[in-house]
């Protein structure tokens, strides 16, 4: 069995993100402390060996090589020990790989920015002792209202976002999704097909592991 360590915090949102795709390939991740709250992150040496941003995780794989941002992390994992996973369609077949990577780019650019946005306002600033701007939670709330009827679209005619199987542009929804669906419930359940779709991906074994740690 293949271990990789990634550089991380259990509770990360994108730490989940890369633990999930490891287990969703069989992979076993030891995770590797970086104490946020201490600002281990911002520490020269991490800067300098680790992260040139200064931010959390970064994967170091048994060769030594290192990968940083989640995505890329979990793009690389399922190239390296997941091929032939449809986790990942190959760019040797073009309509797949180009489905993909259209709904990948749907995650990152429509979904996101508002989803982890909401997360920092109403959970993350709390933790740290801040008042949420309840202007932008608003903001966020009016914005992904607007993207997932994008989504309820999309999902009325296929089961996942880049077809009929689940890749990775539908596991990069679980970390902020969970925390979306905890936060405004509404935002999926009042959209049957989304409501289907998250009830689905949320309940992948590799997932329910990725919520206990």
């Amino acid at each position: 069995m293949v271990t990789v360590k990634l550089h991380g915090m259990p509770y990360s949102t994108c730490t989940k993100r890369v633990w999930t795709t490891a287990k969703e390939i069989g992979v076993d991740v030891d995770i590797v402390p970086v104490d946020l709250a201490k600002g281990a992150h911002k520490e020269p040496a991490y800067i300098e060996n680790y992260h040139p941003f200064g931010i959390i995780p970064v994967l170091e794989d048994e060769d030594g090589t290192k990968i940083y941002e989640s995505r890329a992390i979990a793009r690389y994992l399922v190239a390296k020990y997941g091929k032939g996973s449809p986790l990942l369609p190959s760019p040797s077949d073009p309509k797949a790989y180009g489905l993909f990577e259209q709904a990948a780019s749907i995650e990152y650019s429509s979904f996101d920015p508002s989803a982890s946005g909401l997360a920092y306002e109403r959970v993350f600033a709390p933790m740290r002792q801040l008042q949420p701007n309840d202007a932008l939670v608003k903001k966020y709330v009016e914005t992904l209202n607007t993207k997932l009827d994008g989504y309820e679209r999309i999902l009325s005619k296929q089961k996942y976002l880049a077809g009929d199987t689940f890749t990775l542009a539908d596991l990069f929804h679980l970390p902020y999704g969970k925390m979306v669906n905890d936060l405004e419930p509404e935002l999926f359940s009042q959209r049957p097909h989304l409501k289907k779709w998250w009830e689905d991906i949320s309940s992948r074994p590799s997932w329910k592991e990725a919520e206990k740690l």
